[in-house]
């Protein structure tokens, strides 16, 4: 079946189509909540519970949901923080036990579930890995990052490289956008130079935001 014909340069575009014809002009960002208008410096993200969504919030509305007493309604606010412990080191037989096929995952829990959920980075997007409470126990429960872990909206964050094993608590968000931005860029089996050069430059974001919780080991050494 042969496709349609290709629009010659003199040719004008159906004026109901004539929108979708050239450039369009970048939308912007709004709050999912009251419609403001939202600036990059003051985008907010909110996670809806239920879907396990991420919605855009203003400033504004973001604050309504980090009130004590708010942590158990429909949206959580995602806070942002970002914690390390280069106490707690993972060796290959317990990277081995999380059964993930790449070198970056992150878990959270999800409360309405109450239980973890693994996930990591892949061309398709984020793909889940099942794993059970009792592997969660063994290789990470004891983590001083494991303890502080709030739901849905935190996550640990680790990668495997070059025989050792990152650690760090940060925002749900981040995690998403480093789905996405691998999602984009991946290339053939490993990702790619691009994406390794992406994924270097985003965990090197991350170890210079990260700081060393109180009662850690290592206290004392923290990101800037």
């Amino acid at each position: 079946m042969s496709g349609p014909a290709a629009a010659g340069p003199a040719q004008v575009a159906p004026r109901g189509l004539r929108r979708f014809a050239g450039p369009r002009t970048p939308r912007p960002e709004t709050c999912e909540l009251c419609g403001v208008v939202v600036p990059e410096d003051g985008h907010r993200h909110l996670v809806e519970t239920e879907r396990r969504a991420l919605v855009c919030a203003c400033t504004g509305c973001a604050l309504l949901f980090d009130r004590p007493g708010a942590v158990t309604g429909r949206f959580r606010a995602v806070p942002d923080r970002y914690l390390t412990d280069p106490g707690h080191r993972l060796d290959d037989n317990a990277w081995e036990l999380l059964q993930i096929p790449v070198g970056v995952a992150f878990f959270f829990r999800n409360a309405a579930l109450d239980r973890l959920v693994a996930l990591y980075p892949s061309p398709a997007g984020a793909t889940e890995s099942e794993l059970d409470p009792q592997t969660w126990q063994s290789v990470l429960g004891s983590s001083r990052l494991a303890a502080l872990l709030e739901p849905d909206v935190e996550a640990l964050l680790l990668r495997r490289v070059e025989g050792r094993t990152e650690c760090h608590l940060v925002p749900i968000d981040i995690c998403y956008e480093l789905v996405g931005r691998m999602r984009l860029l991946w290339q053939g089996f490993d990702g790619g130079a691009e994406a390794r050069a992406a994924l270097d430059a985003f965990f090197a974001q991350v170890v210079r935001r990260a700081k060393v919780p109180a009662g850690a080991a290592g206290e004392g050494v923290s990101g800037s």
